[in-house]
């Protein structure tokens, strides 16, 4: 390589440097001024995917939001969606690149949460009550959402509305999730289901044949229950 191929690509990758660094939104950034919270030390890399509803939105100390990362509250910038925020996360947690969290009603992200990217959480589905309304016009429906802190959602999981992970729960990449599982808990599949559960006697086991018994977790039964949001 020619000595000015070599400094013009220094060059190019300073000022890419330099574009990402100005570009972060950070509670010091004009940016970060309109979030409901934005904790010291956390940080939104740039570029950003699609954020508005900054209002109804409140992000932890020293969490970190990777690139393209969408967060939005409501349907569309500048609807009035109460006196309360809608979407929370947590101290310390990581936002895996191209991740997606769409919020209506409630998502709660504990602390320390961490993801890989292109994870998508949502409180709100499609509904498909009349068969002769096209499904995209028919009013969706909201369930609010919460993770457990010190939990990991691996890469492309799916959160769907009325899901609630308790604390240090695993999910695996690609696991589609709805229903309610504690403590402890790991989930794949999809729709996911219950692999292993944490007890201070067994240890990381397997649950019970089936998926319920031991953790007693309540689990999609089938892909319509999942797919309604009902």
């Amino acid at each position: 390589m020619s000595l000015v191929r070599r400094a013009i690509g220094k060059l190019v990758h300073r000022a890419y440097t330099a574009i990402r660094n100005a570009g972060a939104i950070t509670p010091a950034s004009p940016g970060g001024h309109g979030f409901r919270r934005l904790g010291a030390g956390a940080k939104i890399a740039f570029p950003p995917g699609a954020i508005f509803g900054e209002e109804w939105i409140e992000v932890g100390e020293h969490t970190l939001i990777g690139e393209r990362v969408s967060l939005s509250c409501g349907m569309w910038p500048g609807a009035d969606l109460g006196p309360d925020s809608i979407l929370r996360i947590g101290p310390s947690c990581s936002i895996g690149r191209g991740t997606h969290i769409v919020a209506h009603q409630s998502i709660d992200i504990g602390a320390d949460v961490f993801t890989g990217p292109y994870v998508y959480i949502t409180d709100q589905n499609h509904v498909y009550d009349d068969p002769e309304t096209p499904i995209g016009r028919q009013w969706p429906r909201n369930s609010p959402v919460s993770i457990g802190s010190g939990s990991w959602l691996g890469a492309g999981a799916i959160i769907l509305p009325g899901t609630h992970l308790g604390r240090q729960c695993v999910v695996a990449g690609g696991a589609v999730v709805r229903g309610e599982f504690p403590d402890h808990s790991v989930v794949a599949g999809v729709p996911a289901k219950l692999v292993r559960s944490y007890d201070k006697e067994l240890g990381w086991h397997s649950p019970a044949a089936g998926g319920r018994g031991s953790a007693g977790g309540r689990l999609v039964t089938s892909w319509t229950e999942h797919a309604s949001g009902g």
